[in-house]
């Protein structure tokens, strides 16, 4: 059984999910990958870790500091994809880091000469767990603003909420470089 709660953001609905305990889901509407880890029956209830959640939330859309550890988090998925969202998990707030670093310190983890940033995309792209594994916070090596599931308005949102120097990003207008 999956739980789930909705959430009002400045973004727009947040759709949060649970096993019961730990957070394993928050998904902007209309995110791409929307629900995809799901496989099971889904029941809207409110749960302790969606109040944390929800508080948190708060906290991050006043600009507050926030960090992820102050929740339970289980994101489902590959174990290339969940080492690549620890990754995520430890980028701090209000910096960015690009998918050459993340490529770069995945190919250093398992002991690989090189690491596809395009792979490290992917599995950027189908971070279950949105703003709080801050996949947002992560542009092209030359500066381009890419890749976000939630869609590019929204990622700029998250850095300008973060106080992230937005003049040195661009929005490519060709193509997504990685």
């Amino acid at each position: 059984m999956i739980y789930t709660s909705k959430y009002e953001s400045k973004l727009g609905k947040i759709l949060l999910a649970s096993d019961g305990t730990n957070l394993t889901g928050l998904w902007i509407e209309g995110q791409k990958y929307f629900l995809s880890n799901i496989n099971e029956e889904i029941e809207e209830k409110e749960l302790p870790i969606f109040k944390q959640t929800k508080l948190w939330l708060n906290k991050y859309f006043e600009g507050k500091e926030v960090s992820p550890k102050d929740l339970k988090l289980k994101p489902e998925g590959t174990e290339f994809r969940k080492e690549v969202w620890k990754i995520l998990y430890q980028i701090p707030y209000g910096k960015t880091t690009t998918y050459k670093e993340i490529a770069d310190t995945m190919a250093k983890l398992t002991k690989k000469k090189k690491m596809s940033a395009q792979a490290v995309g992917g599995a950027v792209g189908h971070n279950p767990i949105s703003i709080i594994i801050p996949c947002h916070r992560v542009v092209g090596t030359d500066g381009s603003l890419t890749g976000y599931a939630g869609g590019l308005d929204k990622k700029i949102k998250l850095l300008e909420i973060e106080k992230v120097d937005m003049s040195k990003f661009y929005i490519p207008t060709t193509g997504t470089a990685l």
